[in-house]
């Protein structure tokens, strides 16, 4: 039982590959469309998306509410997903958002630029010049995305247990190089360990989703730590009052024992809309 997270460059045959260890393994593909449907059903439609899917934010953006709201929400159908197991984590930041997670096994697929750029060509029906063009906007969009969100360089191997070039192999081989690494890498004690951190990571969600979503408390940057049903508030508030109710609604979350809090108070605190 494993967590497999996979982050792709453009014409790198990523897709290809996760779908084929999909097929060989019998994992669940966690990909584009399966996240598409599960932030339309909350109501973070297309039109939304945009703005942030794999992309660096504008200004602007970055200062919209709705930022706030397509990170929350990415990250929680991520986790819902991850509490599953046995899932494959296509793009979206999932090695990022599940750091740590200790039977989780994080793959970083690239090619060679001119690998790359005949493989565009052949998709967009497009010369050389193009293709790089569009090779370069994506991987900054991408490289924009997991910086602003997640303040980590998708291009630093270290992100990763597993880097494969597939300018010399094909989907196939690599799937089954994935496969194999995941049968020695995931043992019964990172397993049990994995599951514990996933169902922490999700119960943290639930609460913030809880506190800022459904209850609608002002508690600006709210994040929630917890550790075996221990939870600890993070975050900023202008009145003691909103710290008292947050914390309050924190111990109504299922499967909550414990809430501390580490809110700061600010006096006359604004955020902008």
């Amino acid at each position: 039982m494993a967590i497999i997270t996979i982050a792709r460059e453009l014409a790198s045959l990523g897709e290809e590959a996760a779908q084929e260890l999909a097929r060989i393994s019998g994992y669940k593909l966690i990909d584009k469309e399966y996240l598409e449907a599960k932030l339309n059903s909350i109501g973070i439609t297309a039109e939304k998306r945009q703005k942030y899917d794999e992309r660096n934010p504008g200004f602007w953006a970055s200062l919209s509410q709705q930022r706030d709201d397509y990170l929350h929400f990415l990250k929680t159908a991520i986790l819902d997903a991850a509490l599953e197991n046995d899932c494959i984590i296509m793009g979206r930041g999932g090695y990022a958002i599940l750091r740590g997670v200790p039977h989780m096994l994080s793959v970083k697929i690239t090619a060679p630029l001119s690998v790359r750029v005949e493989r565009t060509k052949q998709v967009f029906g497009c010369d050389n010049k193009r293709a790089l063009q569009i090779i370069e906007q994506n991987d900054h969009d991408r490289g924009g995305f997991h910086k602003y969100f997640f303040s980590t360089n998708w291009t630093d191997a270290r992100e990763y247990d597993l880097t494969i070039n597939t300018g010399g192999t094909d989907p196939a081989h690599a799937a089954v190089a994935i496969d194999s690494l995941r049968g020695v890498f995931v043992d019964k004690e990172k397993e049990k360990a994995g599951v514990q951190k996933v169902d922490d990571l999700v119960l943290a969600q639930s609460v913030v989703t809880e506190i800022i979503y459904s209850r609608k408390i002002p508690v600006h940057f709210l994040e929630a730590t917890v550790e075996q049903g221990s939870v600890v508030l993070h975050g900023v508030a202008n009145a003691q009052s909103s710290i008292d109710t947050a914390l309050a609604a924190a111990h109504g979350v299922s499967g909550v024992k414990h809430v501390e809090s580490a809110v700061q108070l600010v006096q006359e605190f604004t955020v902008m809309p």
